[in-house]
């Protein structure tokens, strides 16, 4: 992270003071400053892990709202001292819900929304707005005001675009108090993105009330209960709000090595002769291989027949889900979603360990088709069979980038409207996740 606050340091003000103080901030101190006339970006950061985790004493401060190495390794240490699963993903809410139950009073300084990640501040935010809500439910509502001018690294690249920055930190009852401030610190003249950068069970009211279109809103699907993961982006969506999703835009290189085992010509007419697609995930949250799932069976044509769950068995960490799709020549083909155990679980809930797509076409050797995030899971995926197959494995490379990297490519990229491909693969995981 790289600070970007160059033109003062935040100035702590009543809430009541803020709208009059900004104003004042671009006639006065910033009258010679160029405005960036761009887009405000109100982030909901309740960094619950990392306040829990330092409140236990477990890591130190500052709470910055970022994913450190430190702060997962920390996290990963607490959920097997906790007797969690060895697949529970550091920022899964409920390793924050247990870290939550355990003493501590360790405090710290609370920088949440105080500094512009360089990522983003390249695409020069005219106002960032970041909710910061405390352990403390009781605690009155704060505000903080700045500005910011981005700092180039390239000469002759105009730097002198200005914005501000405003944090609101409280209560949760605080920040039900602030909202009608915050509502008129957002500019109707410019685009509004909204991250909700946490769980989407909670504070559903706020997320209601700040995510009305056409603000753009920026979910992850990965963080919360599947069913209103997956519920709440289609209702959206169809409502013709622009929606993204970080768990979607996670799926990119597992959907670009897919497509690229099957660009020899030799091999794409086996794409019609699919009759089994295995996808396992690490943990119990499977929206992320349900999204997989769904972006193949839209591209191929494949119609729902029914779906179910899968009981648990000594191979795996929970039920699973089960499908029946009906290919455009009428064959069946079946679906497979199972959480596996995993040695170290990676950042998000639910990431794919692999996938395993079995084609049978006429007159000749079946083809199978494994992709897997390292070598022991294309070992797991390789029994069943497959020796008298045509095999074709790959080990799909693995972007390490953090939230604010994929925040900064959509910024970067307009999305007014909803990416199609995901909004159909949604609507289809919605439907595919027995009720």
């Amino acid at each position: 992270m790289a600070p970007q606050l160059t033109l003062q340091a935040p100035l702590a003000l009543p809430p009541d003071e803020v709208p009059a103080y900004l104003n004042r901030l671009w006639s006065d101190t910033l009258q010679d400053s160029h405005s960036a006339a761009t887009f405000t970006l109100l982030v909901w950061e309740p960094s619950w892990l990392e306040q829990q985790l330092i409140r236990t004493g477990r890591v130190d401060g500052p709470l910055s709202g970022l994913l450190s190495e430190t702060l997962l390794q920390a996290a990963r240490q607490a959920a097997g001292e906790l007797g969690l699963p060895s697949s529970t993903a550091p920022t899964a809410p409920e390793l924050a819900w247990a870290l939550g139950h355990q003493s501590g009073s360790h405090g710290a300084e609370d920088l949440r929304g105080q500094f512009v990640d360089r990522a983003i501040s390249v695409h020069q935010p005219r106002r960032l707005i970041t909710l910061a809500p405390t352990l403390a439910a009781d605690k009155p509502l704060e505000t903080l005001v700045a500005a910011y001018c981005p700092l180039s690294e390239e000469r002759g690249v105009n730097s002198d675009a200005c914005g501000d920055v405003v944090v609101l930190r409280g209560g949760m009852g605080a920040m039900q108090q602030g909202l009608a401030m915050l509502q008129a610190l957002i500019p109707s003249e410019l685009p509004c993105w909204i991250w909700w950068n946490g769980s989407l069970d909670e504070s559903p009211e706020l997320l209601e009330a700040l995510s009305v279109p056409p603000r753009r809103l920026v979910v992850d699907s990965s963080i919360g209960h599947p069913r209103r993961c997956l519920d709440l982006m289609v209702q959206r969506i169809e409502l013709g709000q622009a929606v993204n999703d970080l768990n979607w835009l996670r799926l990119r290189t597992w959907r670009q090595s897919l497509a690229m085992v099957f660009d020899p010509p030799s091999r794409q007419v086996a794409l019609d002769q699919v009759v089994q697609l295995d996808i396992d995930v690490e943990g119990a949250h499977p929206v992320k291989g349900l999204l997989l799932a769904a972006w193949v069976a839209d591209r191929l044509g494949w119609h729902l027949q029914n779906s179910y769950w899968i009981e648990a068995d000594a191979l795996h960490e929970g039920r699973g889900v089960g499908a029946e799709f009906q290919r455009q020549d009428g064959q069946s083909v079946q679906l497979r979603l199972m959480p596996v155990p995993v040695g170290v679980s990676k950042i998000h809930p639910g990431a794919l360990v692999g996938l395993r797509m079995i084609c049978a076409p006429e007159g000749r050797a079946p083809l199978c088709v494994i992709l897997c995030s390292e070598s022991g899971g294309c070992m797991r995926l390789e029994a069943g069979g497959v020796a008298s197959m045509e095999l074709v494995e790959e080990v799909v490379p693995l972007p390490n980038e953090s939230e604010e990297m994929e925040m900064a490519r959509l910024l970067s990229g307009g999305h007014d409207s909803t990416n199609p491909l995901m909004a159909s693969a949604a609507a289809l995981a919605a439907k595919l996740l027995p009720s």
